[in-house]
């Protein structure tokens, strides 16, 4: 039996990617619906035309008054439920949803549910890698790769999901088997009002959550759940009975849970502090859902970690060179500089700027003057970046990328490395963090 009333109508409202999973899983459920945008030109109009000719798509301001002829709007990540239009269809009695909260209702299988606002990519992959290194039917999703709802099949043993704030502000009721939030820092303040708004959309995550894991290095991360809720740890201190953490060994490091030593640290591929935290935190959600603890370590081994994540990129005289160009915020900015400042020999060279986002960038002075040699800025807040850092160390503005890698080539020692982690978002001057860790990349590879 369908677990949504069929006799009711729906509108999508924002046609990109998690929309036209929204079109294509009710189309499949032959319900009645409609598609808005406020773009006169979405990015899916034309294969929603081609594919769903039928549906009737109006394009530009919302229309409050359309939007009540329906019971309930599906709303895409994009928009912020705060939007007046939406808020005003609310007050009318019109249920907000989304495409996470839809999933929620039809998926069969455990939901390992992950949010934070960084290294959710990094640990959701490695989750997902573990659960089919222990032959698991699993798939992995969600603000990552594949839509939810296009990955909702009766064949699937286990979901893994990476979730962002925006799906979550429309997430009533998760239900995950396991959730977290590994981590809060500044992000998106161009959409919250504050960091409380920003916690307590992360915070949704948990709603219904059988289980919870979390960061003991981070006390936001720590939801308000049930005292009698399995709870699991990470972090990087010594762990104990329900505790993942950093335990030395015949004088070395070992990722450990308990009082066992699991894995030595020098068997990571993925450097630095934050992402020996990203090992232990994908242990612990593994461990929850009872897989087995020798393929996740097998997992761990190999693992590389992901394009554009503190991704090693090349050496040249002695310096290596790292594209952290997915760090679009302050606390990946901050991870990856005191994570792998503390694992080099040398200094950090590092190449920051973009679009802020409103974020305040105080926290990056003291890891700045620990850890690095020098700075190169670039983009709209630059400027802002450097009023922030202060004068312990060079700040050098440049103008392009490629300026900006060639400087730093020059000011390197063997020993050092090169970091890109902008704490800033890209579209002021690139398509996307991805064409700016490539871009990076390439200016990496012409060095003489």
């Amino acid at each position: 039996m369908s677990l949504i009333a069929s006799d009711q109508f729906r509108i999508v409202v924002g046609l990109g990617k998690s929309g036209m999973s929204l079109v294509r899983f009710l189309a499949r459920q032959g319900l009645a619906f409609a598609v808005v945008d406020t773009r006169a030109n979405p990015p899916e109009l034309a294969t929603l035309r081609e594919q769903f000719p039928r549906v009737e798509v109006r394009c530009g301001e919302l229309d409050v008054d359309y939007l009540c002829r329906a019971s309930e709007l599906l709303v895409s990540p994009g928009l912020a439920i705060a939007t007046p239009a939406l808020q005003a269809a609310a007050a009318r009695g019109v249920k907000l949803s989304g495409d996470i909260d839809l999933f929620a209702r039809y998926a069969k299988a455990p939901i390992v549910a992950i949010t934070g606002s960084n290294a959710k990519s990094t640990v959701t992959t490695l989750v997902g890698e573990m659960a089919a290194a222990a032959g698991k039917k699993v798939a992995v999703g969600g603000n990552l790769g594949t839509p939810a709802l296009d990955l909702l099949s009766d064949e699937v043993e286990l979901y893994v999901l990476e979730l962002s704030s925006f799906q979550l502000e429309t997430t009533d009721q998760l239900n995950a088997e396991v959730a977290t939030c590994l981590n809060i820092s500044e992000d998106h303040m161009d959409r919250y009002a504050s960091l409380a708004a920003y916690h307590l959309a992360k915070h949704r995550i948990f709603r219904g959550a059988r289980q919870v894991v979390v960061n003991r290095d981070d006390a936001l991360s720590r939801p308000l759940v049930a005292d009698d809720l399995p709870c699991w740890w990470f972090g990087l201190g010594k762990p104990d009975f329900k505790r993942f953490g950093l335990l030395e060994e015949n004088g070395e490091k070992h990722l450990g849970f308990r009082f066992d030593a699991l894995l030595p640290v020098r068997e990571l591929k993925i450097r630095g502090a934050h992402n020996q935290a990203n090992a232990l935190a994908a242990l612990a959600l593994g461990h929850a859902v009872g897989l087995p603890m020798a393929p996740m370590l097998e997992t761990l081994k190999r693992f590389a970690g992901l394009p554009h994540r503190c991704q090693w990129v090349g050496e040249r005289n002695g310096v290596s060179y790292y594209d952290d160009s997915k760090a679009t915020n302050v606390g990946a900015a901050l991870a990856a500089i005191e994570g792998l400042g503390a694992d080099i020999a040398g200094k950090l060279v590092l190449l920051a700027g973009g679009d802020g986002k409103g974020a305040d960038f105080s926290a990056l002075a003291k890891p700045v003057a620990q850890f690095c040699r020098a700075v190169l800025l670039l983009g709209r807040d630059a400027e802002r970046l450097a009023a922030a850092l202060g004068d312990d160390v060079p700040l050098i503005r440049v103008q392009t990328l490629e300026e900006a890698v060639q400087r730093a080539a020059e000011l390197a020692r063997p020993g050092d490395a090169v970091l890109l982690s902008p704490a800033c978002a890209s579209l002021d001057m690139f398509k996307n963090f991805e064409e700016r860790g490539r871009l990076f990349a390439q200016a990496v590879e012409a060095l003489a």
